[in-house]
């Protein structure tokens, strides 16, 4: 017995760190696609990137998801993972249900590096992951102690799914052409350049082929013009910083790389049928 840990020799467990709750919150959360989009479709609907991982269960209905300039249809028991600093929007029907979990770029090595589509086709795996699921929520829930670790073990069982699901041949994952290449790195020049004052023909040059060429591979990859990714990226953006109270007006315009705060004026209202302060003071008007 005098080789068992100290803990056991004393007859008590070691004592948990304190949790920080709040950081949890900021950094990971399972919740329904509803939640996540917190009842304004925009924020899923319209092109973007964020700096954490994201893994969409869809439980019922269908719709379509875009992942680096290139789309694809989406049903029932299909996984989507989508790696932090990925171009993607989805689109889903109004019946359809599921689950997001949101999770740190470096919280576990273990979580793809790549976007991956899965369509779970075997009833064991999608009670598998759908337990999962529901074991991160009760967790988040009850508040116990070593929840961070909890969670972090829970992502790692999620991330061994992900890998079998993948080995048993389940990932939608067709050969990719040299359309869906350029639509790819046009989607990552978009991730680093939306912010500047930059045309849509500069990206094309710097892709080393014409506007027209770009307009069309994009539009065949995705349905999406070339100009059309790059207005919903600056979109997103542009709603995103006017759902807070701050910074203001003329410094969300200067951001984005418009000129002045009545061209960025005239571009809100133009893509979205609203005034940046209205914007706003909608989004200040909604229950938090």
């Amino acid at each position: 017995m005098s080789d068992a840990p100290s803990f056991l020799r004393h007859g008590a467990m070691p004592k948990p760190a304190p949790v920080d709750t709040e950081w949890l919150a900021r950094t990971i959360r399972c919740q329904s696609i509803a939640q996540f989009s917190k009842g304004e479709p925009w924020r899923i609907l319209l092109l973007h990137e964020r700096d954490t991982h994201l893994l969409f269960w869809v439980t019922r209905g269908q719709g379509r998801v875009v992942v680096n300039g290139v789309r694809r249809g989406v049903g029932a028991h299909n996984a989507l993972f989508i790696p932090a600093g990925t171009l993607f929007s989805l689109d889903l029907g109004p019946q359809a249900l599921g689950q997001v979990i949101e999770s740190p770029a470096g919280l576990t090595g273990r979580m793809p590096r790549e976007p991956m589509h899965l369509r779970a086709r075997d009833a064991l795996a999608q009670a598998e992951l759908t337990g999962e699921i529901e074991a991160m929520q009760r967790e988040i829930s009850q508040d116990r102690p070593l929840l961070q670790e909890a969670l972090t073990a829970r992502l790692g069982l999620i991330s061994v799914w992900l890998q079998r699901q993948f080995g048993a041949g389940f990932a939608d994952t067709p050969r990719e052409t040299a359309g869906q290449r350029l639509a790819r790195r046009f989607s990552d020049l978009v991730i680093r350049d939306f912010r500047q004052d930059k045309a849509m023909g500069a990206y094309a040059d710097e892709l080393e082929v014409t506007p027209t060429h770009l307009t069309r591979i994009c539009r065949e990859c995705c349905g999406k013009t070339a100009a059309d990714i790059l207005t919903e990226r600056r979109v997103y953006e542009a709603r995103r910083l006017l759902a807070r109270p701050e910074p203001a007006i003329k410094d969300v315009a200067r951001h984005l790389g418009f000129q002045s705060a009545a061209y960025f004026t005239r571009f809100v209202q133009q893509h979205t049928g609203m005034t940046p302060t209205l914007l706003r003071r909608q989004a200040q008007s909604r229950p938090r």
